[in-house]
């Protein structure tokens, strides 16, 4: 991990108030430190509802929080209603943007090929999307897990083997570890994320040893520092502990002993 800075990035998924998420980067800013947070040793991003986007990036200016959104449409600007685009997110001072998570992936229909078309849009907008991949536990239990990533994967290779490098992240999630207070082993996590590299680069992605692979599911204060410790995690995908300021430091804090361990 020593060659990829670590990022952890907080998922607020549909939570938070206009008091609740003041208060909340508020305390992150604070924790975080002056200038490049925590040091600048690791990369920090938040993704509140589109709602608060501009409250998080007036709260977060100067701090060297990135700021990112949690969907994105696929299409332009046009007769898409209830979309947003890119460049809007842009206009908000969006750097990142999450894609095909596992709820959206479950919840509203999105496919690979939705997932891959959205991850293309972000790329020719100008942000860094987040891309997210993961089994079911019935496709765990089934022996299904390393197919399941393969599938969804080959969907994403064409559009990050074009990007420049490390200009997109992916984030493995095991859909049975996310909100249930289970969470994958580090080995099982550390499997996972060995697979995806092995399979972005048979891909014919060039840079698949700069793409910096996240953990999402579960990861708490507690796990984050055995879990960001494999050589394969450069950091998480941070869903329920998001949303506590000094949980979420923590794990920024973890991530970065990670690093200092493994450097």
């Amino acid at each position: 991990m020593a060659h990829r800075k670590p990022l952890v990035a907080g998922n607020w998924k549909m939570n938070g108030s206009r008091d609740t998420a003041t208060a909340l980067l508020a305390g992150l800013r604070e924790r975080a430190g002056a200038g490049a947070p925590f040091g600048g040793r690791v990369d920090c991003l938040v993704c509140p509802p589109y709602p608060y986007l501009d409250l998080a990036r007036a709260t977060l200016e100067g701090s060297g929080v990135a700021l990112g959104a949690q969907n994105v449409a696929s299409q332009r600007p046009g007769a898409f209603t209830g979309e947003v685009d890119a460049g809007m997110l842009l206009d908000f001072g969006c750097s990142h943007v999450i894609v095909g998570h596992s709820e959206r992936r479950a919840l509203f229909g999105e496919t690979d090929e939705i997932v891959a078309a959205k991850v293309a849009r972000a790329l020719e907008a100008g942000l860094t999307p987040v891309a997210c991949v993961g089994e079911t536990l019935a496709e765990r239990e089934a022996g299904q897990t390393e197919a399941v990533l393969a599938r969804q994967l080959a969907a994403l290779v064409p559009a990050i083997a074009a990007a420049a490098a490390g200009a997109v992240i992916v984030a493995y999630e095991p859909v049975w570890a996310i909100g249930t207070g289970e969470t994958a082993s580090p080995e099982i996590a550390q499997q996972a994320h060995s697979f995806i590299r092995t399979r972005l680069s048979a891909g014919g992605v060039a840079s698949a040893a700069a793409v910096r692979l996240l953990y999402g599911g579960s990861v708490k204060p507690d796990n984050a520092l055995t879990l960001f410790s494999q050589p394969y995690i450069d950091g998480g995908l941070i869903g329920g502990a998001s949303l506590v300021a000094g949980d979420f430091a923590s794990i920024c804090e973890a991530a970065v002993s990670a690093a200092q361990g493994s450097a």
